[in-house]
């Protein structure tokens, strides 16, 4: 039987943090945060209390966990096909509406997941026990519109007596979070630059342009990741980060970087390569700015990804529908300097928005060109799995649109222990100890705020 949601207004706040944190025990609890301040944030999307839980497991294999749901005998095909039966599910009718948002599929999908469609066999052992993907069913939202000033719940009825209820009660109040040891690298800078040496031979070699290395950094802690997730808010607040936890695992993202996003059948994803670190003082800060928009190394980096780019979304766009609106223009955080590039086109009717995640996924910015022999190379060189990192965080709405992050400067906790990644994209003319260097500007803030 259809259920029919209807949007009613909520007092609004300038921080989504207070709201969702009398959410955040509730089973399933997801945020998707705008990171206000930041310029290029608008909307915060949070949810909770599934109808249906999809994870995928280690070993690429589905399950759908649910109360209502009878999970399907046979829906063949790859994770993709079961996150598609059950949008299919979901039987609501939706008031017509601008926000971004209503119901739908909310989560993530990992990068060793985009291994699995890409076919790439993994020689490493998981970097964690975190499923390849886990989304949630969400037949209700919370949406924060910072550019009006506006909150709205779309609910049905009977959903809305529950989330008043929820929002009625005070926060639950969580153990304060501390680190247990130091953050120590899987690498030695020598480990780091043996592997860019081989990087350096396969490019001189033929067999790629660019390989984006990555290595990781871990270390045990105590106390609630939620409050892990507010120090890094603080410390570096992004338009496309985002909050989830369940058993004894979270993820906790700060991506500036958007992936894809899809309404009304228009495509966006905006790549970034090409990273500086910040200024100690304003005219130092300046200048590495401007030294970035002007090195051609790192425009080179950025253009092979936009031609990647658009080569995946001309998978399934229409003919003729790409273009490149913004190359290599300047986007500033707390922490670095970025080159940002907007790809755009028109997706074809017979190709829903899963479709499309689906043949752009991994994201190039995070592989390296070609696509599939960089991931091969990386999946030779680097020591282990790389879970939720570089994969990504985002919703699929019940009306057909979509928006992803790329899950870069992202935190996962398991168990007792912290996992994050730093890396950067190589080329011909890399240097070593500067790429090095690089992977420890971009998460910095983060080591330091968690410390």
């Amino acid at each position: 039987m259809t259920t029919a949601l209807s949007i009613s207004a909520l007092p609004y706040s300038s921080d989504p943090l207070a709201l969702f944190a009398q959410l955040r025990q509730r089973p399933g609890a997801v945020l998707l945060d705008s990171g206000r301040p930041v310029a290029t944030g608008r909307y915060d999307i949070m949810s909770s209390d599934p109808l249906a839980t999809l994870s995928v497991d280690t070993e690429g294999y589905s399950r759908i966990e649910s109360q209502t749901l009878a999970p399907p005998e046979d829906v063949g095909g790859d994770a993709f096909a079961h996150q598609a039966w059950l949008l299919e599910q979901l039987d609501v009718e939706v008031p017509e509406s601008t926000l971004p948002f209503t119901a739908g599929l909310m989560g993530y999908w990992s990068y060793d997941l985009g291994r699995e469609t890409q076919a790439v066999a993994s020689r490493r052992p998981a970097s964690t026990t975190l499923p390849q993907a886990r989304l949630g069913l969400y037949d209700w939202s919370i949406i924060v519109d910072h550019a009006k000033a506006q909150a709205w719940l779309i609910a049905s009825d009977a959903r809305r007596e529950h989330v008043q209820r929820w929002l009625a009660q005070p926060a639950p109040r969580g153990a304060a979070f501390s680190l247990t040891t130091p953050f120590q690298a899987e690498l030695t800078q020598a480990d780091y630059l043996e592997r860019f040496a081989r990087v350096q031979d396969y490019i001189r070699a033929g067999d790629c342009y660019q390989i984006n290395l990555a290595q990781r950094f871990s270390a045990g802690f105590t106390g609630e990741t939620w409050a892990a997730y507010l120090r890094l808010r603080h410390a570096t607040p992004t338009p496309f980060s985002g909050f989830m936890a369940w058993d004894d695992k979270a993820v906790l993202s700060l991506s500036p970087e958007r992936f894809i996003q899809s309404r009304h059948g228009q495509v966006e994803t905006r790549p970034i390569k090409g990273t500086r670190a910040r200024g100690s003082s304003p005219s130092e800060d300046q200048a590495l700015a401007q030294a970035l928009l002007t090195s051609r190394k790192d425009r080179a980096e950025n253009v092979m990804i936009v031609d990647l780019l658009r080569n995946d979304l001309g998978r399934v766009c229409q003919p003729g529908s790409i273009r490149v609106p913004q190359l290599c223009e300047l986007e500033s955080y707390p922490n670095v300097h970025h080159l940002v590039s907007v790809v755009q086109g028109k997706l074809s009717p017979q190709h829903s928005p899963l479709a499309l995640l689906k043949a752009a996924f991994p994201g190039g910015s995070i592989t390296g060109a070609p696509k599939i022999r960089a991931m091969q190379i990386i999946n030779e060189l680097e020591p282990c799995q790389r879970s939720v990192y570089c994969g990504s965080l985002g919703y699929v709405d019940v009306r057909g649109s979509m928006d992803t992050s790329i899950a870069i400067r992202t935190v996962i906790a398991d168990g007792g222990t912290l996992h994050l990644w730093g890396g950067g994209g190589l080329v011909a003319d890399s240097e070593g100890g500067a790429e090095y260097t690089e992977t420890l500007d971009k998460i910095c803030h983060l080591i330091s705020s968690l410390e």
